[in-house]
């Protein structure tokens, strides 16, 4: 009498859509596995290992899995643990980044930095120092001070400098030497090349009053008092 082997030979792909004509063992871990599975329906590293032994349990005794197939599946299997792995080294990096930008944080409220800026919060009373970023060498220029309003309150004038960083002193007078106010002054820089005019960036100080960090990983901020935010990168100098 002639004997019939049916072939029972189930990949991946059958386990997971766990459909009927499956035995009730195989549908069962199907379920299991959807169960574990969640909403999002990602197949995580031990129920890819459950789902690979049962393809292994349940193919055709005499037309087994090809070598190269199994290889294949074994090196998905390999590349899971990996990824796994990395995202939870990448998650522990991104809790440190944050745990550093927090004491960042804490150390920089009220320190004085020096940034990139047209403004700054001047105490009158004493004199306030700020730096040009001379772009070559000059002959001559001209820093201009403005308060609040946009009124012209001194006017400094620079002698023949290098390129570089160019410092300056206000001694808190205007151009009739009387003491002004302390509040927010701005300050424009110019000087000549080649018989055009030229704006420089003025380097200036503040003070650190609030820090803001980001939740998504973003770069930190400083909420410089009465003149805004600035990203950290910007601060060219962090005094006491």
């Amino acid at each position: 009498m002639a004997t019939t082997v049916k072939d029972s030979t189930l990949s991946l792909n059958d386990v997971i859509k766990s459909s009927g004509k499956k035995t009730t063992e195989t549908s069962s871990l199907g379920s299991t596995v959807a169960a574990k599975a969640g909403n999002k329906q990602t197949l995580g590293k031990d129920a890819f290992l459950q789902l690979l032994v049962t393809q292994m349990q349940h193919q055709n005794p005499l037309d087994p899995q090809d070598n190269s197939e199994f290889v294949a599946q074994l090196a998905q299997f390999s590349s899971l643990e990996g990824i796994t792995s990395l995202n939870e080294s990448v998650n522990a990096i991104t809790g440190n980044y944050k745990s550093s930008q927090a004491l960042q944080a804490s150390s920089l409220v009220g320190r004085s930095v020096i940034t990139q800026s047209d403004k700054a919060v001047v105490d009158t009373t004493k004199s306030f120092t700020g730096s040009v970023v001379v772009p070559q060498s000059i002959s001559a220029a001209t820093i201009t001070i403005t308060d609040k309003d946009g009124k012209v309150v001194k006017t400094l004038q620079m002698g023949e400098t290098k390129a570089g960083n160019a410092e300056f002193i206000w001694d808190g007078t205007n151009d009739a030497g009387q003491k002004v106010d302390p509040g927010t002054y701005s300050f424009a820089a110019k000087t000549k090349v080649e018989g055009k005019q030229v704006e420089m960036y003025t380097l200036l100080p503040a003070t650190v009053s609030s820090v803001t960090i980001s939740q998504t990983g973003g770069e930190l901020m400083l909420n410089l008092a009465g003149l805004g935010s600035v990203a950290l990168s910007k601060v060219q100098t962090i005094g006491i």
